[in-house]
């Protein structure tokens, strides 16, 4: 059974697309993830910007987003 994950700033549960947003930005070996909100405002952009990076990543077929 997983653990679940959670925001390490505001302690939202996360999704795996938090996640991988996460590691894939921040740190690849990351052990403490960022929710949307968080990470949109500890990068300095929109949370729709970064929802448009996962869809990117997703179709060049990263696999962090499977």
């Amino acid at each position: 059974m997983s653990r679940v994950k959670t925001c390490c700033d505001c302690g939202k549960r996360l999704k795996k697309d938090e996640i991988a947003l996460t590691r894939k930005l921040v740190d690849m070996d990351a052990e403490e993830f960022y929710c949307m909100d968080c990470l949109s405002e500890f990068i300095g952009c929109s949370v729709q910007d970064l929802k448009e990076k996962i869809q990117e990543f997703k179709e060049q077929g990263c696999t962090l987003f499977l």
